[in-house]
């Protein structure tokens, strides 16, 4: 990992002018110290792998291998924050679906590039805050025994702040890989932690697993619309949106009470 304020960025895009464009821009940024290039998804799964960039620009539609492709071989885990480039605006829904942190609709403006790239610095900082924020766990209640109690408040460590989260304010959480993004009051914050151990610690009563990136307050639902093959989309009270893939409708439904 670089220091703090200068970065490695891979710019994957099979069209050079494009690439090109592109680097140009981010050469313009003092925080950034590397800028890797890779014109196919082999190559640019192959960098991300050996290279390990702290942030990764990558068209969608590539040969060899496409971006979302190259996202499902690098896996969660490994993934750096990854900021989609597509042509195709109905690429945006399978962007989010891969955990990208944004997307770029070609042909898009400086301002826009400055924009997505502020909103990766932005959780860069907030992901090098991690260490501090284990520190900080101590002060969070244990998970539950026997049912015997709940995660009442989330300690969120940001570049401005240390936060405490009421659990109760939460519309719904998304993960991403290590960290989940805590959906609060029309705020999205990046908390280190997995969906999993999240969920755990998580009243059952309040909070529902829905997709394997997504957990809800079922409190703050409003509305499901069906998709297809068994999934819906979620409608929040505060106007968000999210996925419920059939795997989980079972246990929607029984703690419903209800078939959907």
């Amino acid at each position: 990992m670089t220091p703090p304020e200068r970065l490695r960025v891979l710019v994957a895009d099979d069209e050079a002018p494009a690439r090109q464009r592109l680097v140009e821009l981010l050469q313009r940024d003092g925080r950034i110290a590397t800028i890797l290039e890779a014109g196919d998804g082999r190559l640019a799964l192959d960098l991300i792998l050996r290279e390990r960039p702290d942030l990764v620009f990558l068209d969608i539609q590539m040969p060899e291998l496409t971006g979302i492709e190259v996202v499902a071989a690098v896996g969660a885990e490994r993934l750096p924050l990854t900021i989609f480039v597509t042509a195709y605006d109905q690429h945006a829904i399978r962007a989010f679906e891969a955990n990208a942190l944004d997307y770029l609709l070609k042909p898009f403006s400086d301002e826009r590039l400055e924009a997505a790239l502020a909103r990766a610095l932005l959780r860069l900082d907030e992901r090098r805050m991690g260490s501090f924020g284990e520190q900080l766990k101590r002060w969070l209640p244990r998970p539950p025994v026997d049912g015997a109690s709940w995660l009442e408040r989330i300690v969120v460590k940001s570049v401005r702040a240390t936060e405490f989260v009421a659990v109760a304010d939460i519309d719904w959480i998304e993960g991403a890989g290590a960290y989940v993004a805590l959906h609060a009051g029309g705020r999205e914050l990046l908390h280190r932690a997995s969906l999993t151990d999240l969920e755990a610690a998580l009243d059952p009563r309040r909070f529902i697993r829905i997709h394997r990136s997504a957990i809800v307050n079922i409190d703050r639902i409003a509305r499901l619309e069906p998709i297809s093959n068994g999934d819906f989309e979620v409608v929040l009270k505060s106007g968000a949106r999210t996925r419920a893939s059939r795997s989980y409708r079972g246990e929607l439904e029984k703690r419903l009470g209800q078939p959907l």
